[in-house]
């Protein structure tokens, strides 16, 4: 039987923001004013002909209104009430996807308020350091604003329309939807930005990639570089200096607590209109299905690395023209994620270390391959997990060598579709690896990997026998 479709908040968030009563909005959609009520407050589902009129009135589909913020949220808060701060609450799931479905504002207020929480505990741990170093208000500002950032991204299933489709309108009237990228990104900003572009050799310990003079119009580009990341930051530069005011727009929509967080949002709604530059949405999608989304066939069509191509999957989800939802996330040897991006279900750990039993971690151990895993999550959800290694050279012997993990994966009723899973057998249950979130909230009691006890489970310790991990799990009851 299908899971009954309960989206009164969306609903209501809909008729809202086309300014609707109740009365003129079910007149619009040929229902009841009584019924629209009962569906708004989630005492009546969503049905086939309502969802059909809504499709119909306001260009909605089934995957707008059934979206994965819910099981995300949901998934928030299971870590979130993980924290020993909660030892003594333990709502069941039934409760926390009521409190997800039916109050949406208010699961988000509570999960905004036990961020700052552990965020006040971690700032006392560096406090005798920020004090010392006379620089509290340095150390508050920099534990806050990338997590804010990412949630924004995160919450947005990585998809900005706006931006999307200015870029890809820019590169389909400039010609740069095939042919030398490098070269039109670089002539663009000659021709109408009169910039100039110069290629820096830097000394060996210098980071600078991009920097540019505004008075002298010149755009200095580290020529140690490849060609993939040149042209990005060539993107980079047209975003902040031609599309400022829709990147400012969107800031102002996100309401980021602080200036910091702000920047970091510019910076990365830039990063996010250059990689549409480099890989317009409709060609890309086009050639992923054309190559079932070989990572390596469709970098050397567009002339973009492995790291792009992965990230770009994640965010194909336009309206009218979505493509496969991919999880896309980056890790250093240490396993501190510097990216990660969804458009799928699939739950991310946001405090603390992720499952050792997931192949991203992998990838170190095999350079230059594709590990590709089937797994299942605790909410029984299965995944085709797809995970390699990068390394970004430096200018040249004494400089540093930078390696990551990345990562990407859909649901596993997607695999047909992706080249990688063309050695796998779909059909059979062995070879499931059943990994989760974290340690501290995974629900499986037979982990020979489990580094840490789940906080909702009382440890029993047999003095009389040792097995892998020394300590068994009881029921929190």
């Amino acid at each position: 039987m299908a899971e009954k479709l309960f989206v009164g908040p969306k609903v209501r968030t809909l008729r809202e923001t086309h300014g609707l009563t109740q009365s003129s909005f079910a007149d619009r959609i040929g229902i009841s004013t009584s019924y629209l009520n009962q569906i708004e407050n989630n005492q009546r589902p969503l049905t086939a002909p309502v969802l059909l009129s809504l499709s119909h009135q306001f260009n909605l589909s089934l995957s707008d209104l059934a979206s994965a913020d819910t099981s995300r949220v949901l998934a928030d808060m299971k870590e979130a009430l993980a924290d020993p701060l909660f030892r003594d609450t333990t709502p069941g799931l039934q409760e926390l996807k009521m409190a997800a479905s039916n109050s949406p504002w208010l699961t988000q207020a509570f999960l905004t308020l036990h961020q700052a929480h552990r965020r006040a505990n971690e700032r006392l741990m560096v406090l005798d350091d920020a004090l010392s170093a006379h620089n509290l208000e340095t150390e508050e500002r920099a534990m806050l604003p990338y997590e804010e950032v990412r949630d924004y991204f995160h919450y947005h299933d990585n998809y900005i329309d706006e931006l999307d489709q200015a870029a890809e309108d820019l590169a389909r009237r400039h010609g740069m939807l095939d042919g030398n990228r490098l070269t039109q990104l670089q002539d663009y900003l000659e021709q109408r930005h009169k910039v100039r572009i110069r290629y820096s050799e830097h000394p060996a310990n210098d980071q600078i990639m991009r920097q540019f003079d505004s008075e002298s119009r010149i755009l200095s580009l580290n020529a140690s570089l490849d060609a993939a990341s040149l042209c990005f930051l060539l993107a980079h530069q047209i975003a902040i200096m031609e599309y400022g005011d829709l990147i400012d727009n969107h800031l102002a929509k996100a309401g980021f607590r602080s200036e910091a967080a702000e920047a970091i949002g510019r910076i990365g709604l830039a990063n996010y209109f250059a990689g549409a530059i480099c890989l317009p949405y409709r060609r890309f999608l086009e050639i992923a299905k054309e190559t079932r989304h070989d990572i390596d066939r469709m970098r050397h069509h567009f002339g973009a690395s492995a790291e792009q191509v992965g990230h770009r999957l994640s965010s194909m989800q336009r309206p009218g023209a979505r493509g496969i939802p991919f999880y896309f996330l980056r890790v250093d040897r240490a396993g501190n994620v510097t990216k990660r991006h969804s458009a799928t279900r699939f739950q991310f750990a946001r405090f603390g270390g992720a499952c050792p039993l997931w192949n991203v971690h992998e990838a170190f151990e095999a350079p230059g391959r594709f590990l590709v895993q089937t797994a299942e999550m605790p909410d029984g959800l299965r995944y085709l997990c797809i995970a390699t290694s990068v390394t970004k050279l430096g200018a040249g012997f004494h400089s540093p060598v930078r390696r990551y993990a990345i990562g990407m994966g859909c649901e596993l009723s997607f695999a047909d579709e992706i080249v990688y899973s063309d050695r796998l057998n779909l059909k059979s249950e062995t070879g499931i690896e059943q990994i989760g979130v974290s340690c501290r909230i995974c629900e499986r009691h037979n982990c020979h990997q489990r580094a840490l006890p789940p906080v909702d489970r009382k440890l029993y310790v047999n003095p009389h026998r040792r097995n892998f991990v020394p300590f068994e799990l009881t029921n929190s009851e």
